[in-house]
């Protein structure tokens, strides 16, 4: 894509891949993707942004594209991803004591994660899809997921290390992404052993209109190389995470935010969370957020569905600091 410089960049004892758009100068915007995505998922934002005068930085997670994986699950916590983002902000905007924050879907869970750990470093974040998750002390994410879903529900099913990596073999690596990026069902997703999607995997997929042939393309190029592991591992990792931010129990994300979802997104549909969003519940945990957006007939990839408005909606936001 055109005017966006790539390099490798040594963090917190990986390698990390990063793609950045905008005037050197300009204040930075952090870009954090989530599953199943890369930075490329900001493609339309970089240019925005830097047209706008900032500097977009958009990293490859640990994981995920051309950044290394580490093999175990228990290299995916939140401080350890937190960790390779101070690296990387350090060595990327090194005269900027602050910077600028957006996250989506697992990208949000690390940008809420950056802002627990680290406020000094965040000027103010707009975060998308996934709203804050306050710890529960009496108990596990997983212990919980099972009991409200059960086992086919896709978090549970991601569990075993190899198990879901043969089943997306079977089905195929772009007609795996195609069914991420093709879903639009407001309620919980599940992924039934054997039973993938719940349809025939040769049944044929029309792409959003908002995603392209040669968008699916570099994606599966990608993931072909990579394979899913390192996705899963954030997923699989949520237990001893949980496990290792006990300190942070009650803690409160002290750095001003701004929250858009689409109102047919299967996150914000989960039971309970829009009465924790709209009640109070975010607001107590989240004392300077600013503003919740609901896009209306939007669903999970709220920044490539609507790009422009999500443009808009961090400009105007960002534009206040």
């Amino acid at each position: 894509m055109e005017g966006i410089e790539h390099s490798t960049v040594a963090v917190n004892g990986i390698a990390m891949h990063v793609a950045i758009k905008g005037p050197p100068g300009g204040p930075t915007v952090l870009l954090l993707h989530g599953f199943p995505e890369l930075w490329y998922s900001w493609r339309h934002q970089m240019a925005g942004l830097a047209a706008l005068g900032y500097r977009a930085v958009a990293p490859d997670l640990r994981g995920y594209g051309d950044t290394d994986a580490p093999a175990s699950a228990s290299a995916y916590t939140g401080l350890s991803v937190v960790g390779d983002l101070v690296a990387l902000l350090d060595a990327v905007a090194k005269a900027e004591e602050k910077v600028f924050v957006v996250g989506h879907d697992w990208g949000a869970s690390v940008a809420w994660h950056l802002c627990l750990f680290r406020p000094d470093r965040v000027k103010a974040l707009v975060n998308l899809s996934v709203p804050f998750a306050p710890r529960n002390p009496a108990r596990k994410p997983l212990e919980g997921l099972r009991a409200a879903y059960g086992e086919d529900y896709y978090i549970c099913r991601f569990q075993d290390p190899g198990e879901m990596e043969a089943e997306f073999a079977k089905i195929g690596t772009r007609r795996v992404l195609e069914e991420f990026f093709n879903y639009r069902n407001p309620g919980p997703l599940f992924l039934p052993k054997g039973k993938a999607f719940g349809h025939p995997t040769d049944d044929p997929i029309a792409l959003p209109s908002w995603l392209t042939e040669e968008d699916v393309d570099y994606y599966a190029s990608k993931y072909e190389k990579t394979g899913f592991t390192g996705g899963f591992n954030y997923y699989r990792a949520l237990d001893l995470n949980w496990e290792l931010t006990a300190p942070w129990t009650g803690a409160q994300i002290r750095v001003p935010a701004k929250f858009v979802v689409g109102d047919l997104d299967l996150t914000y549909n989960y039971p309970g969370t829009k009465d924790f969003i709209h009640k109070g519940g975010l607001k107590k945990y989240v004392p300077f957020l600013e503003d919740v957006v609901v896009m209306e007939g939007v669903a999970h990839f709220i920044h490539e569905e609507r790009p422009q408005e999500v443009i808009q909606h961090i400009h105007d936001f960002f534009q206040m600091f």
